[in-house]
């Protein structure tokens, strides 16, 4: 599976183990978008709305945001609550992808907007197939909505 890389993934993750299986599987699993790494909420969020960002040469708003929900400094459901509250990125597909099986995160994510919610397999060869099956999907299959100017 080959991916246009014009347009990043945002992976909001805090887990360096996390972040390092997920980039393991994006490359085996041929998607080549670049990745930005998000590390808490707040970080996600500036690199979001923050216009000297992109100013500065990174790539506009992502493709897909795969999204952590147990973050520290600001939690996944904060940062989703105000994605969907600016009309920048309200359409913006946005995965919630954790550990979390909650019936409240999964209920709450839904209500807020999320575009999917996937809890991360811990078998390593279920995780790799997971994530070839989102590349596949809203890398490939999906198609966007336009950006918002």
């Amino acid at each position: 599976m080959s991916v246009t890389p014009e347009r990043c993934i945002l992976l909001i993750e805090d887990n360096p183990d996390d972040e390092a299986l997920t980039r393991r599987a994006f490359a085996k699993n041929n998607i080549t978008n670049p990745v930005v790494v998000a590390h808490d909420g707040a970080e996600a969020l500036e690199y979001l709305f923050d216009e000297d960002i992109h100013a500065a040469g990174a790539s506009g708003l992502p493709i897909l945001i795969l999204l952590d929900l147990k973050l520290p400094k600001i939690d996944g459901l904060t940062v989703l609550r105000r994605l969907r509250a600016d009309p920048r990125t309200r359409l913006l597909s946005v995965v919630i992808l954790t550990s979390s099986g909650e019936q409240q995160d999964l209920v709450e994510g839904y209500g807020l907007g999320a575009n999917s919610y996937i809890r991360k397999p811990v078998d390593f060869a279920e995780f790799m197939e997971a994530v070839r099956q989102l590349g596949l999907y809203w890398l490939i299959l999906n198609t966007p909505p336009p950006p918002v100017i």
